[in-house]
């Protein structure tokens, strides 16, 4: 929980999405704002991004160890989309990195699609998060990076 707690503030965030496999980037830049909620059991971030004229993305997501499982465990939810993503993973220390796996639903076809984050603590003011979705029948790719910079 102390590891959580360290990242709290705001952070700025610059994000590359790809919708399909072989669509062209997207890029935008965000806040993401960290804080400890419920004596430190849960790290809250709200994430906002403007992504074009008049649309703004926000999301919100909780993360926290899970002293029973012994597990990370990951929320998030956004305006774009009803649907709530749970994951669930370890830290590696050697490489700062928390890898966790859950499931996503595809606002295009509404069925689930397998998830993988990788969020690595690059240094006490860098941060870098990737997601990988893998569609039925498909290969794994790469559909969103994040680098975070801590603003304050």
């Amino acid at each position: 929980h102390a590891m959580l707690a360290k990242d709290n503030g705001v952070w700025e965030a610059e994000m590359t999405f790809w919708e399909t496999p072989d669509a062209q980037p997207m890029k935008m830049t965000g806040t993401a704002t960290n804080k400890t909620i419920w004596d430190n059991r849960y790290q809250q971030s709200s994430f906002k991004a403007e992504m074009g004229p008049g649309m703004t993305f926000e999301g919100l997501s909780t993360l926290a160890y899970d002293n029973v499982r012994k597990k990370y465990v990951n929320t998030w939810i956004d305006n774009m989309s009803t649907a709530l993503m749970i994951m669930e993973g370890d830290y590696d220390a050697a490489n700062k990195t928390i890898t966790m796996t859950g499931k996503g639903t595809d606002y295009r076809t509404g069925k689930d699609v397998n998830m993988r984050q990788t969020f690595r603590m690059v240094d006490d003011n860098t941060q870098q998060m990737e997601m990988y979705c893998t569609y039925p029948g498909g290969k794994e790719y790469k559909n969103m990076e994040i680098t975070y910079k801590r603003k304050k």
